[in-house]
């Protein structure tokens, strides 16, 4: 695939304001990457990206996890977020959804000291609530996994977005 820029050309700054938000409140991950340059492909960018989430220690790792918004009840989003929970039609709950996601965030966190995270892209609220009530059954090892694995969805699917839009 062609490049109609090239992302080695970006200055550190340009860099940080278009990959700085990938992972939730965590640019120090771009940070990271911009000194991984030069980059031979897209592929190569999200990969060093992932990579550096995947082995941060386990306290970063809780960390990120920690930066991400409770579903449906969180009002001060990120950009990402809030545009992911509204085609996710998480703005628009009935009461009864509400509650349930108030409980199941409240307990979730409880349990495992972070909060629920699930890549919600392509998802309604039907499959988020069902999701939400198997995964709180999980272990707290199960669960930390999942959720990693959630977390790397999430940025890849907001890498591709960006590609997708400034780069080809």
């Amino acid at each position: 695939m062609q490049l109609t820029k090239d992302i080695n050309l970006l200055t550190e700054k340009e860099f940080l304001s278009i990959f700085g938000s990938i992972f939730e409140k965590s640019q120090w991950i771009a940070e990271n990457v911009f000194k991984l340059k030069p980059f031979s492909s897209p592929n190569d960018l999200k990969d060093k990206m992932i990579n550096i989430f995947n082995n941060s220690s386990y306290e970063k790792i809780i960390e990120i996890f920690k930066f991400h918004p409770k579903l449906a009840i969180e009002k001060k989003l990120s950009l990402f977020s809030s545009k992911e929970q509204k085609d996710a039609k998480l703005n628009i709950c009935t009461e009864q959804e509400l509650a349930e996601f108030r409980n199941l965030n409240e307990n979730y966190e409880k349990k495992f000291g972070f909060p629920f995270i699930i890549s919600v892209k392509g998802k309604n609220k039907s499959d988020i609530l069902k999701n939400f009530r198997i995964r709180i059954k999980n272990n707290i090892n199960e669960e930390f996994e999942e959720a990693k694995s959630q977390v790397v969805n999430i940025a890849s699917f907001r890498l591709d977005e960006i590609l997708d839009e400034k780069f080809f």
